[in-house]
């Protein structure tokens, strides 16, 4: 099993990013799949979760309602779209499945002017 992130980079304040997650090496659209962020200093934490048909999604409160995860079965993979970027969102993100335990490499996103 295999994650790999891409589209991070750096955006100005108020910016967005969409961060993309292809998973192989299982079969994607039975499981769970999350997005986590760790800044510098800080622990790891969880921002989104999305199930397996992508009805139920969840969010940390810090990103409510300017993140939004979602998936596409037929390709494999998960997205993380980030609205309304702030400087505190600035961390490398990861995805993650838990089934398996399997982190991809993770992808940096920098807020700053």
């Amino acid at each position: 099993a295999q994650l790999v992130e891409s589209g991070g980079g750096l955006v100005q304040p108020g910016g967005s990013l969409r961060l993309s997650c292809a998973a192989s090496g299982f079969t994607f659209s039975h499981y769970a799949m999350r997005w986590y962020r760790q800044a510098p200093g800080k622990e790891r934490e969880l921002v989104a979760v999305i199930g397996s048909d992508a009805i139920i999604t969840n969010y940390a409160d810090s990103v409510k309602g300017r993140f939004t995860i979602s998936r596409d079965n037929a390709k494999n993979t998960v997205y993380l779209q980030m609205n309304s970027l702030k400087p505190e969102d600035t961390a490398v993100y990861y995805c993650y499945e838990a089934r398996f335990g399997v982190w991809g490499q993770g992808t940096q996103v920098t807020v700053s002017s």
